[in-house]
């Protein structure tokens, strides 16, 4: 892709998710989110969802992507999101970072309670069945940066039903 310092280990399951990244959310509790950063294209500022949401707490960065339908990877303080993304001669769109979103602005500056891994558990069967999905609760509501097929999506607000709350360990 093109970004400095991303180099993702992509995971699939909640036992692989926890085990390896499980103590490092849980040490998120109690830091304040102090910004994030996230790819958009320069031409039209249109969120470019393949890329990794960059969220810095305190100076601790925790750097979730999603790729096919159940696959996570979580990068800590890797990506240098002050570098150029390079790399994209074949598209007429450049990608730059940006620390501009709607959803995700409200909370900087808050404190996480608490990071919960959320994992998708439909009453019928689907292609998303069992993905893994970030959940991060403030005091003044919640987030989640979950598996849009293939994407990363980002949701405020409490998660939909057919999510099952998991604790990082």
């Amino acid at each position: 892709m093109g970004i400095s310092g991303f180099e993702p280990t992509f995971l699939v399951g909640l036992e692989a998710v926890r085990e390896n990244h499980g103590p490092r959310l849980a040490g998120l509790s109690g830091r304040r989110l102090t910004g994030f950063a996230l790819v958009r294209f320069a031409e039209d500022g249109e969120w470019f969802a393949d890329c990794p949401v960059v969220l810095d707490f305190e100076g601790v960065r925790v750097e979730v992507c999603h790729r096919r339908f159940d696959e996570l990877s979580i990068g800590w303080n890797a990506i240098d999101t002050t570098a150029v993304i390079t790399g994209w001669e074949w598209s007429e769109f450049t990608p730059v970072w940006s620390s501009a979103d709607e959803r995700l602005e409200p909370f900087v500056g808050r404190e996480l309670r608490e990071a919960s891994l959320l994992v998708w558990c439909p009453s019928g069967q689907d292609l998303a069945d069992g993905a893994i999905a970030l959940e991060f609760a403030f005091d003044a509501g919640r987030f989640c940066i979950g598996n849009g097929l293939d994407e990363n999506s980002i949701e405020v607000g409490d998660p939909h039903p057919d999510f099952v709350r998991h604790r990082h360990s």
